[in-house]
């Protein structure tokens, strides 16, 4: 079989890691081909950071280049729906521009104040910035905003849920995760992802219940899911939802917290 790929030598840290280069039609991309000691099957995946290639120890590297190849139009297809999300423009100061909060889309009002601030009026956004306040207070107080909101959400919540529970998360931070929407450390300690507060509420409700579920079974049995559906009978919908929403969502939050060029 004709050889498609191209190596791109990289030390090999950790895991045996290096990008090799495929074309596809006209163009040529980088697939980062990882050797994973733990997988068991050959494995290709695309998010956010490109593609990837993962190899188990006992697999040859004929094997991937045949995997490739024979996964060469599924690949073209995720690779253009990541450039569709790529594509959305980050929030500029002084610009007409939108802010996605709660599956709404908020015009953009800005103002010169003392201090930076973000409020929520009207149906309007209003960013206040100083007049010497450059691009990196923006993202700082876009990052803040969200955070703010999300506390807010997840606040009006959890009480709710937490009498059926045998103890409450130890804590609960938000931050901008990858592939995952939420997760729950065996000590407890809650992660909840950022981009879940510019979706509707109803599916970060879903994946707050789903991360308190894990304190009653740490896995996804069938006994997880009974505990689930106990509290939020309408959860795949909600992952539904996901599927069909996720990767919009995750690529506007890191449009709007990436610098501006």
């Amino acid at each position: 079989m004709h050889t498609i790929l191209r190596r791109l030598s990289v030390p090999p840290q950790g895991l045996e890691r290096e990008y090799v280069r495929l074309r596809l039609d006209e163009r040529e991309i980088d697939v980062l081909r990882v050797r994973d000691p733990r997988a068991r099957r050959i494995r290709l995946s695309v998010d956010e950071r490109g593609a990837r290639l993962t190899l188990p120890p006992r697999a040859s590297v004929v094997a991937g280049e045949r995997f490739l190849h024979e996964h060469r139009d599924w690949l073209v297809q995720q690779l253009a729906r990541y450039q569709q999300t790529d594509a959305l423009v980050c929030l500029r100061r002084g610009q007409p521009g939108e802010l996605p909060l709660r599956d709404q889309v908020l015009p953009v009002q800005w103002h010169e104040a003392r201090y930076t601030r973000i409020e929520i009026e009207a149906g309007i956004a209003h960013i206040q910035l100083p007049p010497r306040a450059g691009e990196p207070a923006l993202r700082r107080a876009l990052r803040d905003f969200y955070e703010a909101q999300s506390r807010a959400d997840v606040g009006r919540w959890l009480p709710r849920y937490l009498p059926a529970l045998p103890r409450p998360p130890r804590t609960v931070r938000y931050k901008v995760m990858s592939s995952q929407w939420g997760s729950l450390a065996p000590d407890g300690a809650m992660a909840l992802d950022l981009a879940l507060v510019l979706g509707r509420p109803l599916a970060f409700e879903y994946v707050l219940v789903h991360e308190l579920c894990h304190l009653i079974q740490a896995n996804h049995s069938p006994a997880f899911w009974h505990e689930v559906e106990r509290r939020f009978p309408a959860w795949r919908e909600e992952r539904t939802y996901f599927h069909q929403q996720g990767r919009q969502l995750k690529a506007q939050l890191r449009a709007l917290l990436k610098e501006a060029p």
